[in-house]
């Protein structure tokens, strides 16, 4: 599933799970009580149930509230383990797809970067038995 996160957009992950019978003024008064936000400034608030097999994700802008919704058919939405109650972890876009995909958005893998052609790092040319060439 692809989402469109607007630029300066915080996504906004709280730790305890909720009631997931919680709807639009249920999960805001959550952001404001909770998690001492403000659920009206624009940014994506993430909720799980107690199975965590659910989430909720309630977003504000200025033409009003959006409350997105998804249950996993099978397993259940990787989630960080916390001993505050009340707080909040801030993901990337590229985090929250991987969350929704259902799969382990804390252990991504950061891709290398590719050599640029013609150059070749010191551990490449003493590997390649070219020590001593080149930059």
């Amino acid at each position: 599933m692809m989402l469109s996160i607007p630029a300066g957009v915080r996504i906004c992950l709280a730790l305890e799970p909720c009631d997931m019978r919680r709807g639009f003024d249920g999960l805001a008064l959550l952001v404001q009580q909770a998690l001492g936000k403000d659920p009206f400034c624009g940014h994506l608030y993430i909720f799980r149930g107690k199975g965590a097999g659910r989430v909720k994700i309630l977003y504000a802008d200025q033409n009003g509230q959006c409350l997105f919704a998804k249950r996993l058919e099978k397993g259940r939405f990787v989630w960080p383990t916390t001993r505050t109650p009340g707080g909040t972890v801030v993901l990337t876009p590229a985090e929250l797809s991987l969350l929704l995909e259902g799969l382990d958005w804390r252990h991504t893998v950061s891709a290398s970067r590719p050599a640029v052609a013609g150059c070749m790092g010191e551990k490449v040319r003493k590997t390649a038995g070219l020590a001593g060439l080149g930059p």
